[in-house]
């Protein structure tokens, strides 16, 4: 028996490969969009795909499963609750997929999703690990507020955390300690609040450092967890929906991106997006441009300011860095919408920089905006007068955003504030100066 992790580093995903070496065949379990890493696997081992297990419908990335289910055949299964408009296997509550000498048996836990399942691998008889989707995480477990804004009383916020309180105490908890614990996530997703870097971890060790896991009553428990979660990117419930219905064939729907060869004749109403550094972009960029650059939360970024099926392109420093941003795109389902792809820029603008040494000497003559999250201005307040909108809801707050001075825009190291600022710039349209502290917000930081 042998489990392969795979990591997804831009969404902080982790999916899986359970093979049974003595009959050659692979159970997949919360795969990513591009499949091509678990044919791979399936190839080397000389095994077949027979199974791909959803814990849930996914809200921060799009999952091969159907696509997977089209070319090998592997069977579908996810909690009959999930009712997505494929054919599936329903795994719930103690139903068994049997893998030689492994089975792997759900758990229903509801708690993040109302059709959240859990996976336990036991071998020869004994409980092994734990595949837990985005209900238990290595330090922290996963948010409720996902959703709540389907009309299902069964998925508000409260109600949810109440079902995690009881999934993560009558149930994962009273698993081995022994069991290793395999999250579909590890820190720097927006499926939860407190994640660890680990990559793996044990129901007893997180018995004694998860904070969800600690003794509190319901009451408590539900009011922590709905604290200060992080904002929801407008792709999050887009992707729930994609995943019930199935994305398309992944190779395909990228290769389907046109690539253009100039920014001219652009669709009048559809978004740029230039992921260059930001100093190339400050250099000279298309007018009304958003600079969301090349980075490791790209897609996460793209999926918070460009709304589900909004028309937008995507300028790129090179073909290669183009061809691979396309791609990413379609790890949230955003390739659809996508009306093509450039690296040639012509009619450029400049952005002015700003005089970080008059902003000292006279701060209160400009409009700070603090984009960082809730949390982090919670922790430290960097500039006492700043108003704070994260850069997740500034497209819908903008009108919040006073005028009458220059807006002068930080976050905690300058890429969000290169989005921020540009952002701001494409929409107020020169009623007044955008200026972007960028990485000299460290100098305010001490």
């Amino acid at each position: 028996m042998k489990i392969e992790q795979f990591e997804d580093k831009h969404l902080s995903h982790y999916s899986y490969a359970v093979l049974s070496e003595c009959m050659n065949e692979i159970i997949l379990i919360d795969p990513s969009r591009d499949p091509s890493a678990y044919y791979h696997f399936a190839e080397r081992h000389q095994a077949k795909i027979v199974g791909v297990i959803e814990t849930h419908p996914h809200a921060d990335f799009v999952s091969a499963h159907l696509e997977i289910h089209n070319k090998t055949s592997a069977t579908i299964y996810c909690s009959k609750l999930n009712t997505p408009s494929y054919l599936f296997s329903p795994f719930d509550e103690d139903q068994t997929i049997n893998l030689g000498k492994v089975t792997l048996r759900a758990i229903n836990t509801p708690g993040h999703s109302p059709d959240s399942i859990s996976i336990l691998l036991e071998h020869e008889g004994k409980q092994k690990a734990l595949f837990s989707g985005d209900t238990l995480f290595i330090g922290d477990c996963g948010r409720p507020d996902l959703r709540e804004n389907g009309g299902d009383a069964k998925a508000e916020r409260n109600f949810l955390a109440s079902q995690m309180y009881h999934s993560l105490r009558d149930k994962l908890m009273k698993l081995s300690d022994e069991v290793i614990l395999y999250p579909a996530h590890g820190a720097g997703t927006l499926c939860g609040k407190a994640l660890s870097e680990a990559n793996n971890s044990t129901i007893g060790a997180e018995k004694i450092n998860n904070w969800s896991l600690q003794e509190m009553t319901e009451a408590d428990f539900v009011s922590a967890l709905n604290e200060n979660q992080p904002f929801i990117p407008f792709y999050f419930p887009f992707d729930v929906a994609l995943n019930k219905k199935g994305a398309a064939l992944f190779e395909d729907s990228v290769s389907a991106v046109p690539i253009i060869e100039s920014g001219k004749s652009l669709k009048p109403n559809a978004l740029i997006i230039d992921t260059r550094r930001e100093d190339i972009f400050k250099k000279g960029h298309i007018t009304g441009a958003i600079n969301i650059m090349d980075g490791n939360k790209f897609e996460t970024w793209l999926g918070s300011i460009v709304k589900p099926e909004e028309p937008y392109y995507l300028i790129a420093e090179n073909l290669p860095t183009l061809h691979n941003l396309i791609a990413r795109t379609a790890s949230i389902g955003y390739e659809t919408q996508l009306a093509g792809g450039f690296v040639n820029i012509t009619e450029t603008v400049q952005d002015e920089g700003i005089d970080i040494q008059n902003f000292k000497n006279n701060q209160n003559k400009y409009t700070i905006l603090d984009v960082r999250n809730k949390t982090e201005r919670m922790e430290k307040s960097i500039f006492e007068n700043s108003i704070n909108i994260p850069l997740g809801n500034l497209r819908e707050r903008i009108s919040e955003i006073p005028l009458e001075k220059p807006i002068a825009v930080h976050c905690a190291g300058g890429y969000r504030s290169a989005a921020a600022s540009s952002l701001i710039s494409s929409i107020i349209d020169g009623k007044q100066k955008v200026l972007d502290i960028g990485e000299a917000i460290k100098d305010f930081q001490n």
